[in-house]
């Protein structure tokens, strides 16, 4: 029955939610690393609160982070009036703005695992690396960056969960257009509306296997060797 189901239900939505879901996290992971291991490694004054507000999407509700991109890349905003004046392009009302969002919902896990990670790193295996003259960036790349991966990762892979289930501030700035920006939350919002309980049901479980499969993944890289 699951199966008949799933072969009748709209895979765009699942496809979209995948591809914002990957473009997101892969922001996320570059940006994260790099701010954790600066927070971490090359702190500076009034770095706390910089710290604070990188990680505060994780706390503030969705609606507000959709509201503060319209505010700083929306058509009215400054940003948004030269983007599309100069290359007739915007965010709004388009999958691209439900990456930003997933990105930044997504970046504090990110952010909180790669500094957590970069911490543990022992210094000392980075101090035998440096003696045989190995550059700064070859230290990181072959002794830090590898040790520091599982937490990285597992914090990665919990972006990814968040940013497949966003919803509040991708609605606000991408919209729910079918086929266009409607992903896999919206889809199961829309038919909730629509009184298609059915279709909701088959998302919703469609949803929490990918969300469990991914937590699980997650579980085994933090969980002490």
């Amino acid at each position: 029955m699951l199966f008949e189901s799933l072969h009748n239900i709209d895979a765009a939505p699942l496809i979209l939610s995948l591809r914002v879901a990957l473009v997101a996290t892969a922001v996320a992971l570059v940006v994260g690393v790099a701010l954790g291991w600066m927070f971490v490694r090359h702190p500076f004054p009034g770095s706390t609160v910089v710290e604070a507000i990188c990680i505060l999407p994780l706390v503030l509700p969705p609606t507000v982070i959709g509201y503060g991109i319209l505010v700083a890349a929306g058509r009215r905003s400054a940003l948004g009036s030269w983007l599309r004046e100069h290359f007739d392009y915007t965010i709004i009302f388009n999958w691209h703005g439900a990456v930003v969002a997933s990105a930044i919902v997504a970046l504090p896990l990110v952010l909180k695992s790669a500094g957590a990670a970069f911490a543990g790193v022992d210094r000392t295996l980075e101090a035998a690396a440096r003696t045989l003259r190995q550059s700064a960036w070859s230290v990181f790349v072959r002794v830090t960056l590898p040790l520091a991966w599982p937490g990285i990762l597992a914090g990665t892979l919990l972006a990814f969960a968040r940013a497949m289930g966003e919803f509040g501030a991708s609605l606000m700035v991408a919209g729910s257009i079918p086929h266009q920006t409607q992903t896999l939350s919206m889809a199961i919002y829309d038919a909730v509306q629509a009184g298609e309980d059915h279709t909701a049901m088959v998302l919703v479980i469609v949803t929490s296997v990918i969300s469990t499969a991914v937590l699980v993944l997650s579980s085994r890289f933090l969980s002490p060797r």
